[in-house]
């Protein structure tokens, strides 16, 4: 019998994910679970469970109301648990935070494999996973606690779901308190993790995609070429990556490599330091060339410090630029808000 993976991405930005059988009704599924989604009547006559499909395969049938449901909703890819049976891996986005469901973040361990330093810039921290590979949609986060401080810091996978190791690039702050750590680290050290967390993740490629990464918010996009490299696309997918100084543009041979194992896919990098020798300086914005934007006809990724998002927005607008749909992720050393 035929099983199908379910991603619940709930409103305060945790992700839970449940095994639905063949012909079971997501709401049933994620009961099994022991996640209490939204209900009221499980009839499909209240709409109470009414969530959006972002992605996959299913059937609701025809045993629910127009007012529960109506048609130019579910065209829109609203959906009523109650009512949806899965004929594929779907992402379902649940309107409630996690707590109203009675789930909350998973937690698990994992070890040090490897730590490799880029200069000043950046380190990647390679690590095992003790038990099970957590599952994560790529582009998600998780949050990592640093050893003997009580505190963790958050950063996205740079891995994709399901590999044998987890990889994460994380910037090097000067005294920073997962940074610090890294220079001591040693490998089989373990570390406490919990996640996946997250509303910025690769969506259904349905359009061509334009990937915007500043920095260390390299590391999402990794997960999603990745992913694109290992499934196809038959869509254009064009990244920018900006750094500020020309130390700081670290695996760039990664995104060489994904060059020549994704067709389609191009990439161009720019450093924003007025002294650098690079072909490019300046801003991602100023780095946008038209034939990327496909007049607006593309999904727009951007992973970036708070400054890089808020200039890419105010250029998007002062440029009358309207992509299909814009996903966000903007971060400073302690936190990451998606949208």
């Amino acid at each position: 019998m035929n099983s199908y993976r379910i991603a619940l991405n709930f409103e305060d930005g945790v992700t839970r994910f449940v095994d639905c059988s063949a012909n079971e009704k997501v709401l049933d599924a994620a009961f099994r679970h022991r996640i209490n989604l939204p209900m009221d009547c499980s009839d499909g006559v209240c709409g109470t469970c009414k969530c959006k499909a972002e992605s996959g395969a299913y059937d609701l049938g025809d045993d629910y109301i127009e007012d529960a449901l109506t048609g130019d909703e579910a065209a829109e890819g609203l959906v009523l648990t109650c009512q949806m049976v899965p004929r594929s891996d779907c992402v379902i986005s649940v309107p409630v935070p996690s707590s109203a469901c009675k789930t909350g973040t998973a937690a698990f361990q994992a070890t040090v494999a490897q730590v490799g330093p880029f200069g000043d810039a950046a380190y990647e921290l390679v690590l095992d996973v003790a038990d099970t590979a957590p599952v994560f949609l790529p582009g998600q986060y998780v949050n990592i606690g640093v050893p003997g401080s009580g505190q963790h810091r958050s950063y996205s996978f740079s891995s994709m779901p399901g590999a044998q190791h987890m990889s994460f690039m994380i910037k090097q702050v000067p005294d920073g308190l997962m940074s610090t750590w890294l220079g001591t680290a040693q490998s089989g050290q373990m570390l406490e993790m919990t996640g996946p967390l997250g509303s910025f993740y690769l969506r259904s490629v349905t359009r061509p995609l334009l990937f915007l990464a500043g920095g260390t918010g390299l590391a999402p996009f990794l997960s999603m070429l990745e992913v694109l490299a290992m499934h196809g696309t038959s869509q254009p997918v064009h990244l920018v990556y900006g750094v500020t100084r020309d130390q700081d543009l670290v695996m760039v041979d990664r995104l060489e490599a994904y060059a020549a194992r994704i067709s389609g896919f191009t990439f161009s990098t720019c450093v924003a330091d007025p002294q650098t020798t690079h072909p490019r300086q300046g801003y991602v914005t100023q780095h946008l060339a038209p034939e990327v934007l496909h007049s607006g006809n593309v999904d727009v990724y951007l992973c970036g410090p708070p400054p890089m998002v808020e200039a890419v927005q105010k250029h998007f607008k002062a440029e009358g630029i309207a992509p299909a749909s814009f996903h966000y992720e903007k971060f400073t050393p302690n936190q990451t808000v998606a949208s």
